[in-house]
């Protein structure tokens, strides 16, 4: 650790510097020592003040971000660390909310503790809820927002989520995704609004709920509109893959969300790993820093993603030519998982060998510790213990429920057969999605890629279901249709994906109903009953040629953990509002499918019937 190098010049001119520092500078606040520690100066007045004070090694640790996992309170301490992370899954034990304001505060200490006391900054991706977190409210992913077409609504899940994460103490979430998926072949798509730039502008609105009004008010959590730019334009829909368009497509398609989230004032962006025409950007100056902060005029910071930098040469492990090319292309701080120390050494020898200007530094410090002032967190630097108990409290479930509601979209309904009566009714449930908690919340709930089961409190579709119905109706469920016969009066078979996130969540080949799925609803199809299908899906499915022998098809996207919702617009307790965020394929030969190319899809963008 090197501090602050002591430079020998003549002892008057040291006395008479210090003289002129100190008329030039107001006396510091009661309990501050230093200007930058007085919060009644600005913010500009403040930063400038802590800078001249920090070491470049000081400067260099608040451009690092190390996860959990791989760093000590006594690490953020000796190497001065800027930021944490939880990776997707990625928990304190026991997994609980106040397990992680123990330990955000463990952390948070231990870099108050440091000489110029600056305090770190704890990022998590909380994006459909603080879904690291087992119990908290998991609110249907942005596909199914996209369908409710309603940014107030959009805004008061942000405010919600904001609480959740304040009670863990946690200041930075990796949300809201601001990608117009493309090609739903992409595993992310479930992440996106909608496949138009509209779409995702509009709810945009979720960082306003996030950060609040201004940064700094009681549950202000750092925002970040990602991945930066056209990670939803990849050819194949293949994550991280190559977005081949013209510049002026680029900016028609993928840019207008961005832009809308900068004039919300978003305080992070976070750069996508995937290419444009070849060229990674975590190395893309031209799109960092031209476009985005220049063009654009965003004044908050920029993160990598995961390892980011490492992917830029194409060869695994990060070299001093890939850091010093993020670095130089704008991205001010560096999401380095593991391989931090070799990070900050890289970094390091890359500025004293004037590969990398100390300007650039400066700059990427000056935008870090304008957030951490704006937050607040040097006055506020612990948890507000007075929000933990909000997290997955009842108000914010049945505002997830209410998103719920306002998500199905439904696509056919012959003859009528919804909504479906609560009371002297006889109904079969069917499905592997109609009682699992895990399948209808997907990816990134609990662990980064999702799992099935009983993860997290919440109502599965089943429980609505059983719950809405009167005492003269018999609910009847077996996972496969077993056991179905004429006497029931309707069929509902609960069925689509289980859980993904990206990479894994590729569908390169079919994107049917698998087999299970088919042989269920055939099961309940063979009763002579009516069969209302619900999809519960990450994204629109190949099911053209199976429809006509439904009666009913909702589609549910990945509702969370509240599955009363469903069950709402099932019985008409609320009629179906929602509307198709993405166009629905004829067949999988279609995609790429979206608005206004010229195919004629199954059901076109903004499709919804209602009752």
């Amino acid at each position: 650790m090197t501090h602050h190098r002591h430079v020998r010049r003549p002892l008057v001119l040291a006395l008479l510097l210090v003289a002129v520092t100190a008329l030039a500078v107001p006396a510091p606040a009661a309990g501050a020592t230093y200007p930058y520690q007085d919060p009644t100066l600005p913010v500009a007045t403040r930063v400038a003040d802590l800078l001249s004070r920090m070491s470049l090694d000081e400067k260099i640790g608040q451009m690092t971000q190390a996860e959990r996992g791989s760093a000590t309170a006594t690490d953020v301490n000796t190497y001065r660390l800027g930021s944490l992370l939880s990776g997707g899954g990625s928990a304190p034990s026991p997994n609980t909310a106040t397990s992680w304001a123990d330990m955000y505060d463990t952390y948070q200490r231990s870099a108050l503790a440091t000489p110029l006391a600056v305090p770190m900054i704890y990022g998590v991706d909380a994006v459909h809820g603080h879904n690291n977190v087992v119990g908290a409210t998991i609110f249907p992913h942005n596909i199914g927002l996209g369908a409710t077409r309603d940014p107030a609504l959009v805004q008061q899940i942000g405010q919600a989520v904001a609480e959740e994460i304040a009670g863990t103490g946690i200041d930075w979430n990796f949300a809201p995704c601001l990608c117009v998926a493309r090609n739903d072949r992409w595993g992310r798509t479930y992440e996106s609004f909608g496949e138009t730039p509209e779409l995702p502008s509009e709810m945009t609105t979720l960082v306003t709920g996030l950060q609040g009004p201004t940064l700094g008010g009681p549950t202000s959590v750092l925002a970040t509109a990602k991945h930066y730019l056209g990670d939803g334009g990849t050819t194949g829909g293949d994550d991280q893959g190559d977005t081949a368009l013209s510049e002026a497509q680029l900016r028609a398609i993928h840019l207008p969300p961005f832009q809308a989230a900068v004039q919300r004032g978003v305080g992070s962006v976070m750069v996508s790993y995937s290419s444009w025409n070849g060229v990674k950007l975590h190395g893309h100056q031209y799109l960092i820093s031209t476009v985005l902060k220049g063009e654009l005029g965003f004044t908050g910071f920029v993160v990598s993603d995961w390892n980011g930098i490492d992917q830029i040469d194409g060869v695994s492990g990060f070299t001093a030519a890939e850091v010093t090319a993020a670095i130089n292309a704008g991205i001010d701080m560096v999401m380095v998982p593991t391989a931090w120390k070799t990070f900050i050494n890289t970094l390091r020898a890359e500025v004293q060998n004037g590969h990398v200007p100390l300007s650039r530094i400066d700059d990427a410090n000056r935008r870090i510790l304008t957030k951490k002032f704006e937050l607040g967190l040097f006055e506020r630097p612990y948890t507000d213990r007075s929000w933990t108990s909000t997290v997955g409290s009842t108000a914010h479930r049945a505002l997830a429920r209410q998103a719920v509601r306002q998500s199905q979209v439904l696509l056919k309904n012959a003859g009528a057969v919804l909504p479906l009566a609560r009371d002297g009714n006889k109904i079969f449930v069917a499905g592997r999605n109609a009682d699992n908690i895990g399948n209808q919340s997907g990816g990134w709930t609990i662990s980064w890629q999702g799992s099935s089961g009983n993860i997290t409190p919440g109502t599965s579709i089943l429980q609505g279901i059983r719950a809405a119905v009167g005492p003269t109706t018999t609910v009847t469920y077996n996972q496969r249709g077993t056991g179905i016969d004429r006497t029931y009066r309707a069929a509902v078979a609960v069925v689509g994906e289980t859980p993904y996130a990206e990479g894994q969540g590729d569908r390169t080949g079919s994107m049917s109903l698998d087999r299970d799925d088919l042989r269920t609803i055939s099961t309940l199809r063979n009763a002579g009953v009516p069969v209302i299908v619900i999809l519960v899906s990450g994204r629109p499915l190949d099911i053209a040629a199976e429809l006509p022998r439904w009666d009913a098809l909702l589609a549910s996207w990945l509702p969370g953990t509240e599955g009363g919702g469903v069950a709402d617009v099932l019985f008409g307790a609320a009629p179906p509002t929602g509307k198709l965020p993405m166009t629905w394929m004829n067949s999988v030969s279609q995609q790429p499918i979206n608005a206004g190319d010229g195919q004629v899809p199954l059901f076109a963008q903004g499709y919804g019937l209602t009752y």
